[in-house]
């Protein structure tokens, strides 16, 4: 009864292992090139203050054309501040007009409405812009800021104005991310009889930041 038993045992060990390390290294490969960013990014976020950066901002005016303007003015004199202080989109021919004008695609994102103004925020990794509408008037104001490609990791990292897009591959990214540490830590314990040092070593890698956290973090 043992003999059987025991012959399959480490069958059924090197089947499990060999499964675990098929894990391991599909998920290795499909975060490789995530971890390599973020780890970057993590260096350069963590010492921001030390990097200098040089913004380039773009300013520009324009003015709306009269059947343009005519869609956005206040439609009675008596208009109150509560009937137009809200959130809705640029009408579409005005965003058309907008996006060949100033050489920048808008989208169809909320903007503020006032009674005098139309001001539409427009931020992205690395960089900002905005655009203002006078409603009266029909005058554009418009402003571009970029802040550079390490600025644009940065916020990547953050995952700050990136997108819904860009939000989903994070979460996927954390999934894989959690695979190839957990298969990596079922990889060795099946390692660890025959390798005295990986307990202490894991275990290190705790110890470190728990004894910073509380001792030198205030």
């Amino acid at each position: 009864m043992n003999g059987p038993a025991k012959a399959a045992n480490p069958a059924a060990r090197a089947a499990w292992l060999k499964q675990l390390h098929q894990w391991h290294w599909i998920s290795s490969a499909v975060c490789l090139i995530g971890m390599i960013l973020f780890a970057v990014t993590g260096i350069t976020l963590n010492h921001a203050a030390d990097i200098e950066s040089k913004p380039v901002v773009i300013s520009k005016t324009a003015q709306l054309p009269a059947e343009l303007a005519a869609a956005v003015k206040p439609k009675a004199a008596n208009e109150t501040a509560n009937e137009t202080d809200s959130k809705a989109v640029v009408p579409a021919p005005v965003r058309a007009w907008l996006s060949q004008t100033l050489g920048r695609p808008v989208d169809g994102r909320e903007a503020e409405w006032s009674r005098d103004e139309i001001y539409l925020a427009m931020p992205r990794p690395g960089g900002d812009a905005w655009v203002r509408i006078a409603r009266d008037t029909g005058e554009v104001e418009y402003e571009d800021t970029d802040r550079g490609w390490i600025s644009y990791l940065n916020d990547l990292h953050k995952g700050r104005h990136a997108g819904v897009a860009w939000s989903w591959f994070i979460d996927l990214f954390a999934v894989a991310c959690l695979l190839f540490s957990i298969t990596g830590l079922l990889i060795l314990k099946f390692h660890a009889v025959s390798r005295p040092s990986t307990w202490p070593l894991v275990g290190l890698g705790l110890v470190i930041p728990a004894l910073l956290a509380l001792l030198l973090i205030h």
